[in-house]
């Protein structure tokens, strides 16, 4: 157990320096193990390791949704997907911002990338916002929190990976995340109508789009709508497998984008080759958290950290609460992806032997890490931001996300107290 806890505490110190993330969770694997059990069979565990995530049939699921993502990126849907938004609301007061978070939440549906979606919506809805006199501070906190619902509404990598590392179902975990990805696009459009409600100057009106274009701005949603209907549709209705939904929905995508005449056979191969790389990239990162399962487990901690909590007679929703705490502080200095990656094979057991179902706790587990994404002092959609908006003050960027914040806090309460929000959809199955 205390090479277990030493182990941990070196992967997350170094997590908190930024050090690659496959390097962290490998490194400190490899040494734990060789120091539990022996050198050679620390090196020989890491080979069967691989070989088994590589020949798993779920793993492959990875791949086929980054590509699907990587495709529909450079289609063009995200302007699609924001001018018809905008042909509905964008004459309200905060109709532009509105339309944005409309926007992220359509194109985070089919890309399933909360970076992917806070760059794209950054260069296709901030300068629309800037140009009728939006302040910094809305424009850029939308499209921040916007972008954070790729990581909830399905398809989902962060997903993936929760059920890969707890051995959930992957099709239930998306089938549980629609509803909460609805509602929060509705406390987010509510925190944007409070802040155009408390300072208009902050979310002027937009012009009225005649019905003639209104209707015309909607033919350009059907490659969003096609998608997200072949794949949660065909998951809902048990017709494939999530791994299948996610061959099909790389291979229509591909369709699309050659029909459509937004994609030539070279930008293909591009993308292709981006696909590999972040895939790859990916892979390794999981081998180490798998790698850093074991360890846990032979170690002994695992069973020493659940040994503890029950001695410490927190229980119920006590525990899940004091859990929850536990990933949105780390969420203040850790990337997202290492927080799923170090914690969930830690804290997924007591959850386990306190009944709760597994589904439901993936379905907080990323909601939590969402607002993760958008805290100080890290928030990695924060800076991804900044990166695309460099004339946007960071300062500007976190002070615009305090409502979208509190909005994610009731949400996670919500989805606390009131489970049957994640499993109601799932168990209709």
């Amino acid at each position: 157990m205390i090479v277990g806890s030493i182990a941990m505490a070196v992967a997350i110190l170094l997590a908190v320096l930024r050090v690659p993330l496959a390097f962290a969770l490998l490194g400190t694997s490899i040494v734990g193990l060789g120091l539990v059990i022996n050198g050679n069979t620390a090196f020989l565990l890491l080979p069967l390791t691989i070989s088994d995530a590589v020949l798993s049939y779920d793993l492959a699921v990875v791949p086929m949704f980054i590509l699907m993502g990587n495709v529909i990126s450079k289609t063009g849907i995200a302007h699609d997907l924001f001018r018809a938004a905008y042909a509905f609301v964008g004459n309200v007061r905060g109709g532009l911002a509105l339309s944005t978070m409309a926007a992220c939440s359509g194109f985070a549906a089919v890309s399933g990338s909360s970076y992917a979606t806070a760059a794209t919506m950054a260069k296709v809805a901030y300068p629309s916002m800037k140009k009728y006199g939006y302040s910094d501070e809305l424009a850029a906190g939308t499209i921040a929190a916007g972008g954070t619902l790729g990581i909830l509404i399905p398809p989902s990598i962060i997903m993936v990976i929760y059920g890969i590392l707890t051995q959930t179902n992957i099709g239930h975990l998306f089938i549980a995340g629609v509803v909460p990805g609805i509602f929060g696009l509705i406390l987010y459009m509510a925190a944007v109508r409070v802040v155009a409600a408390m300072n208009p100057a902050h979310a002027p009106k937009g012009e009225r789009v005649p019905w003639g274009e209104k209707i015309r701005a909607l033919a350009g949603v059907w490659p969003f709508m096609l998608l997200f209907t072949l794949i949660i549709g065909g998951l809902y209705g048990k017709l494939f497998t999530p791994t299948e939904a996610a061959g099909m929905g790389a291979a229509i995508s591909i369709i699309i984008a050659f029909a459509t005449g937004r994609m030539r056979l070279s930008d293909l191969r591009r993308v292709i080759i981006e696909t590999a790389y972040t895939s790859v990239a990916l892979y390794i990162v999981l081998f180490g958290a798998l790698m850093l399962s074991k360890l846990l487990t032979m170690s002994g901690l695992a069973m020493g950290v659940l040994a503890m909590v029950q001695s410490t007679g927190f229980e119920g929703i006590s525990l899940i609460c004091c859990i929850l705490l536990v990933f949105l502080v780390l969420g203040c200095v850790m990337d997202s992806m290492a927080i799923i990656l170090i914690f969930v094979p830690l804290f997924a057991p007591i959850v386990v032997a306190q009944g709760y179902d597994l589904v439901w706790f993936g379905v907080i587990v990323v909601v939590a890490t969402e607002i993760a994404m958008i805290t100080p002092p890290i928030g990695m959609n924060v800076f991804v931001l900044k990166a695309v908006l460099p004339d946007v003050k960071i300062q500007a960027i976190f002070k615009g996300l305090i409502p979208f914040i509190a909005a994610d806090t009731i949400r996670l309460a919500v989805l606390v107290l009131v489970p049957g929000l994640s499993l109601w959809l799932g168990s209709t199955l």
